[in-house]
């Protein structure tokens, strides 16, 4: 499908479109180039900068409102924060150094990137022959759905008439999502007809398992970009993207290495200037993959395949390979039960730990190693508030449990190779060490507390990291993602 966009720094507009206007009369693009590309560009919850005003020469405004503020207005504020920007920066630019230091220069970190040894590597396919039951439960859970190619069955959003449009605040802005012979689109339509023009972009990846939501971004020949458009499962509904401003059409969010370190398991990335979204499209590894936690497996496979009674072994459990099935210990690939609580974190923490600031190329960690020399996670703190989203490991930390059990983990409670179950089923795990009797409840409730510990000691509450401006019966208004607290404690009754 062509795309109708609306470029350059003057533009004249066709006789057929010209509405109100006087014949040859020209608009104006304003445009933040600096702010785009070197601040708002990698900064990650700001966004709509590089979103377009168009004007006639005596000021009057022809395109949507909202656009003017993310052009003009929200600059002159990022003046006020050139503190954080300038930390925004350098998180997104990431580092080229080795571990353990620290070079804020996008460009070297985008060249030695490639240099992330992914020979190793040999993808979800080579574990199934002797991992086929986990192998096929984990094809359903959220971590390997995390991000995916789009399709009928990957597309959470509706595409039918009169489900597949996104009003805006703005009369003459609003989007709407089609499907066309198996590829996705959405569309920004601007005006109203017969002035109408649009700008339409393909789907080319799906970010989300559609649990809670799913955001879409687009190929820009190499460079990889948001779409304005996302769909938010609890609503059933389309959604401005989380973080820009209704009533703006802006397809120039980039989507740099960190967003997508935690949303796949590889992607190559190319020689870029800021900002740093050029990647190689053939060798990307959508969706968290079992080497993502287990490390490369190259070495174990040949190993294992070596044994001569290799095609006889049996199935084996999620925790074992065939080595420790036939008491032998295996060197060759990482099993994260057989590691240190601490090394253990790590290897949720680089995704749930918070954003942190890139000291090694991204997609560099291995499981079994020091998570810190690679990516430097913020030490909030002790009394510092934590958004329920993106921190659930600090926010274990901080709990009694955690601190009083060394068996405690991420682990502990998820099975990481099946669909999360019902958090109420989680219950059993608190009554390992706890007794119902000791609950301040039980005396009202009796013993149907055990039913459902998880829901008061770790409460679903709204992230103020995700959200969403939608329109609501004619007016503006925001929505949060509700995310589970994992911070367990006793909290005040509602």
């Amino acid at each position: 499908m062509a795309n109708e966009q609306l470029t350059g720094k003057y533009r004249k507009i066709k006789p057929k479109r010209i509405g109100k206007l006087a014949k040859g009369h020209r608009i104006r693009e304003f445009s933040v180039t600096y702010f785009a590309a070197n601040i708002a560009a990698l900064a990650p919850p700001i966004e709509g900068l590089q979103a377009i005003c168009y004007r006639d020469h005596s000021g009057r405004k022809l395109l949507p409102g909202g656009q003017f503020f993310n052009a003009l207005i929200l600059p002159v504020v990022l003046l006020g924060l050139s503190a954080w920007a300038f930390v925004s920066l350098t998180l997104a630019s990431g580092s080229s150094m080795t571990p353990s230091t620290a070079n804020h220069n996008g460009v070297d970190l985008a060249l030695n990137e490639k240099n992330a040894n992914r020979a190793n590597y040999v993808g979800d396919d080579a574990c199934q022959s002797c991992h086929q039951d986990v192998e096929s439960s984990y094809l359903h859970t959220a971590h390997h759905l995390t991000s995916q190619l789009p399709s009928e069955n990957s597309m959470a959003g509706k595409f039918t008439a009169g489900s597949n449009t996104l009003r805006t605040l703005d009369p003459n802005l609003h989007f709407t999502m089609t499907a066309v012979k198996g590829s996705y689109y959405e569309t920004a339509v601007f005006w109203q007809p017969p002035d109408e023009q649009k700008q339409t972009e393909r789907v080319d990846v799906v970010v989300g398992s559609g649990q809670r939501g799913q955001t879409y971004l687009y190929w820009k020949g190499d460079r990889l970009f948001q779409l304005p458009v996302s769909y938010w499962a609890p609503l059933r509904e389309w959604v401005n993207s989380p973080g820009y401003l209704d009533a703006a059409a802006d397809f120039n969010r980039p989507v740099v290495p960190r967003c997508l370190e935690c949303h796949a398991t590889y992607f190559t990335a190319l020689p870029s200037n800021p900002p740093p979204n050029r990647y190689e499209k053939r060798d990307a590894v959508l969706g968290i993959s079992c080497e993502k936690c287990h490390g490369p497996g190259r070495q174990h496979v040949e190993f294992e395949r070596s044994k001569p009674d290799h095609a006889a072994q049996p199935e084996l459990s999620p925790t074992k390979t065939p080595s420790d099935q036939d008491g032998q210990e295996d060197s060759e690939i990482v099993n994260p039960r057989k590691l240190s609580r601490a090394r253990q974190m790590d290897i949720c923490a680089e995704c749930h730990g918070g954003l942190g600031e890139p000291r090694a190329p991204a997609f560099s960690f291995v499981p079994g190693q020091l998570l810190a020399d690679y990516l430097e996670l913020q030490q909030p703190d002790p009394e510092a508030k934590l958004d329920v989203h993106g921190n659930q490991v600090a926010l274990l930390e901080r709990s009694r449990c955690y601190q009083s059990s060394t068996k405690i983990t991420c682990s502990f409670c998820h099975d990481v190779h099946a669909p999360e179950r019902n958090a109420a089923e989680y219950s059993d795990r608190c009554l390992s060490c706890h007794k119902p009797q000791s609950c301040g409840e039980y005396p009202k409730l009796g013993q149907d507390i055990v039913k459902n510990c998880v829901d008061c000691h770790m409460p679903v509450q709204d992230s103020n990291l995700i959200v969403s401006n939608v329109v609501s019966q004619g007016a503006g208004k925001q929505v949060k993602m509700p995310i589970r607290n994992h911070w367990i404690k006793v909290y005040a009754t509602q």
